[in-house]
């Protein structure tokens, strides 16, 4: 096995789509109870993760801190949390707002296939090298 790296930026592509992934999971949630009383809007905290992660590194480069990051990553996971649990504008203390969601949604999955995609043009210029 050789350990070149090259895969160490598509390794943290594809963690970065499964936090995507995880908060259209979220927002979806919110969407479906957004009538259920006392219901509080969930959200994932994972790009602050990977922020933390790569500016940890003692690294210079890109290349290093991604490096470094790979050595890591199965203990960057998308972990849901509770979006101020003690808010609410509504009489039935839920806090998701139907309008507010969609934006969201909307956003995630813009951003969700912007990754998908770099990661798609990853593995095209592989092949390329390859051939």
């Amino acid at each position: 096995m050789i350990a070149s790296g090259v895969f160490d930026h598509v390794n943290i592509l594809g963690k970065a789509a499964d936090g995507a992934w995880a908060r259209n999971e979220a927002i979806a949630n919110n969407i479906a109870n957004v009538d259920t009383p006392g219901y509080k809007r969930q959200d994932v905290s994972f790009e602050t993760e990977l922020q933390h992660a790569l500016k940890a590194s003692r690294y210079k480069s890109l290349t290093e801190k991604e490096a470094d990051a790979n050595k890591h990553l199965r203990r960057l996971e998308p972990r849901a949390y509770t979006d101020i649990p003690n808010w609410s504008y509504r009489m039935d203390k839920n806090n998701v707002d139907i309008d507010t969601e969609n934006v969201e949604l909307a956003s995630n999955q813009i951003k969700y296939n912007g990754i998908t995609n770099s990661i798609d043009n990853q593995f095209k210029n592989l092949r390329a090298v390859i051939k």
